[in-house]
């Protein structure tokens, strides 16, 4: 209910009475008395107060809707913040784990190769019949592929084991590999 509009409703009806009133008795048309303003005034003052404590409500209660609207949105925020934090971590993590299996997969691949090198060379020694040297270098291919196996197999194990960040373990075991796969086949010049 709009009381102001009420109080301006009741002026008007005050306004045209007297209106109506001058109209009837000219005679009686002077100025308005004091006692007739100091009402008016009232109900005006009256009005006034009604129409600021309504505005102070309305007032509290927008600021109250807004403050909720606020932490409501600052909620969201932080949740869709560990949301994005949480997705960022799984995204880190399955890189990680995509990275160590690429890794496993390298050093399984070189030490089959030093599997089968070190099987050829077994192969070559008794195809191959040659002088001692030839030998002697054949033992050091077959060390060096053994060596190459037995590194590839502690390398798979210390990426399982330790899961680190820079997994990059199978430098050892590629050089051993071509190393002996290498003296192997200098072994077959002699």
């Amino acid at each position: 209910m709009n009381f102001t509009n009420l109080f301006r409703a009741y002026d008007a009806m005050v306004a045209f009475r007297d209106a109506a009133r001058r109209f009837k008795n000219p005679a009686s048309a002077s100025p308005p008395s004091e006692t007739a303003l100091s009402q008016t005034a009232a109900a005006q003052g009256l009005a006034g107060q009604i129409e600021t404590r309504l505005t102070n409500v309305v007032v509290a209660a927008l600021k109250e809707a807004f403050d909720r609207d606020h932490t409501r949105l600052e909620l969201e925020r932080a949740q869709i913040d560990e949301q994005r934090r949480r997705a960022e971590e799984a995204l880190r993590l399955e890189l990680r784990r995509q990275t160590i299996d690429r890794e496993l997969s390298r050093l399984r691949l070189l030490a089959g190769t030093a599997l089968v090198g070190w099987l050829a060379s077994i192969v070559v020694l008794f195809v191959h019949h040659s002088g001692v040297p030839s030998r002697v270098v054949l033992g050091v291919g077959w060390l060096l592929l053994l060596g190459a196996l037995g590194a590839a197999f502690n390398a798979q194990g210390r990426v399982n084991a330790e899961k680190a960040d820079s997994v990059d373990a199978g430098a050892l075991p590629l050089w051993l590999m071509l190393a002996g796969l290498a003296a192997t086949a200098i072994s077959l010049l002699f």
